[in-house]
């Protein structure tokens, strides 16, 4: 993927090193509880977490928004690709695209939506709007799942972003509703429906790319291969040895990697309606 040397978005929150001083400071209490929470999951002191504004004492260093980290620079290059791709399509439809602001932050972070902890992976907040990542998870993405490349990185930005057009266009928040009218396994089948919308959203997203000429010989198989990798019956099968797709939330990894390709291989957003489809392509 050709990102070096190219416009990043200047929409970008970095909270790298500040740590739990958010969660500590800001949240009285609770954010304490929920700081000693975080060192119970990451086994880290709560002190090492809390950023006091001097230098770490184990020789390491803050991360901050420096324009020239490779990893923010790519970061904010993708979000500039997504701001492009869908401030081109709403424009289509008559409408203003409003942009996410896309936070980085180390180990856990508040957010609208509550606190935001690097175990649960990138997320988005429809309460304010914002994508939260923790880089880490790209290491993880690449050592742990099997799906290394800077479009695999780059899939999980924009789907991310594609449950921000969802909120944009009101689909979030009609399921929401849905799901709150239904039992547990309606309501697990109605967030699959909604993050296969998002893997085909993204998959527009590369549509896009590829049309831009950023994208390299084999970028689409590496965001089909972290699809394929993140699916529910992959992970349950690595992590308890057996598959429950009544508990999917997400999708399987057949879906998730058809539904990404229909983005892919279409570019249009109507082909996305994850609602009305039997589910795969």
């Amino acid at each position: 993927m050709k990102w070096e040397g190219r416009a990043g978005s200047d929409n970008i929150e970095d909270r790298r090193g500040m740590g739990g001083r958010q969660l500590a400071v800001g949240g009285g209490l609770g954010g304490l509880i929920l700081l000693l929470l975080v060192s119970a999951l990451t086994g880290r002191n709560p002190a090492d977490i809390i950023d006091t504004g001097e230098p770490p004492t184990d020789g390491g260093q803050y991360q901050t928004a420096d324009p020239n980290d490779p990893q923010y620079k790519f970061v904010s290059v993708v979000l500039k690709d997504t701001e492009d791709t869908w401030g081109e399509l709403f424009a289509q439809a008559g409408r203003m695209y409003e942009r996410p602001a896309l936070v980085l932050f180390n180990d856990a972070t508040q957010s609208g939506c509550g606190v935001g902890q690097s175990a649960m992976g990138p997320f988005y907040c429809p309460a304010d709007r914002k994508v939260y990542l923790d880089l880490s998870f790209f290491r993880e993405l690449d050592e742990r799942f099997g799906a290394p490349g800077d479009f695999a990185r780059a899939y999980v930005v924009a789907h991310e972003v594609g449950h921000h057009v969802q909120t944009l266009t009101g689909i979030s928040q009609r399921l929401q509703a849905a799901r709150q009218r239904t039992g547990e396994r309606e309501g697990n089948a109605l967030s699959v429906r909604q993050e296969l919308q998002a893997d085909c959203y993204a998959g527009v997203f590369g549509y896009y790319e590829a049309k831009r000429g950023v994208l390299d010989p084999g970028d689409a198989e590496e965001g089909l291969r972290a699809a394929a990798a993140i699916g529910d019956d992959t992970l349950q099968r690595q992590t308890q040895g057996r598959i429950v797709p009544e508990s999917f939330t997400h999708g399987s990894s057949t879906q998730r990697v058809a539904w990404l390709k229909r983005g892919l291989e279409s570019g249009r957003v109507d082909a996305c309606n994850t609602f009305t489809d039997s589910g795969a392509p």
